[in-house]
């Protein structure tokens, strides 16, 4: 559907006249080099980051607890009653099972994270790349890593022009 859309505009435009031609200014935006390079795309790393090493270090613990369960299991499991040895059995399942959970857990709050942040900066650098293309006379500003843009000249490309400008948007 993107694609008949963006063979529409572009068939428009080469149907158009020499006088909207002359009037017609095209640009694009590399978006994941935008969200990459942006500060808040920087901040929203390092702060995913600090999470990540949080929840490992948790992980790393509760796996070492495992570990130590289980390997007491295997070398007393053969003096413990049978009443003993389920109970320990019970243990470690419901321990193995919390821990499957919490990383379970971890990852969708990671990933709720990493869509938040994705989101909020690209809503501020939506509304950055529609007043540059106003300010600028733009007629067009095309977003390059949606694979519809098969062909730009680099001269096009206004990922760093709009890099600047949310930027020095977010510290005002």
């Amino acid at each position: 559907m993107k694609r008949i859309i963006l063979a529409g505009i572009v068939a428009a435009c080469i149907v158009s006249t020499s006088v909207f031609a002359a009037d017609l200014k095209l640009g694009f935006v590399d978006m994941q080099r935008a969200l990459n390079g942006s500060e808040a795309g920087k901040e929203a790393k390092e702060q995913l980051a600090a999470k990540v090493k949080k929840y490992q270090d948790e992980i790393n613990v509760k796996q070492e607890d495992l570990k130590k369960l289980k390997d007491e299991l295997e070398k007393q499991g053969m003096l413990l009653s049978d009443s003993a040895r389920a109970a320990k059995e019970k243990d470690y399942q419901n321990k193995l099972k919390d821990f499957q959970r919490f990383t379970k857990d971890a990852q969708d709050e990671l990933q709720g994270k990493d869509e938040e942040f994705t989101r909020k900066i690209l809503e501020g650098m939506e509304k950055t790349i529609q007043a540059f293309g106003r300010q600028h006379g733009y007629t067009f500003i095309f977003v390059k890593n949606d694979n519809l843009l098969l062909f730009a000249d680099e001269k096009s490309d206004l990922t760093e022009e709009v890099l600047k400008l949310f930027n020095s948007s977010r510290k005002k």
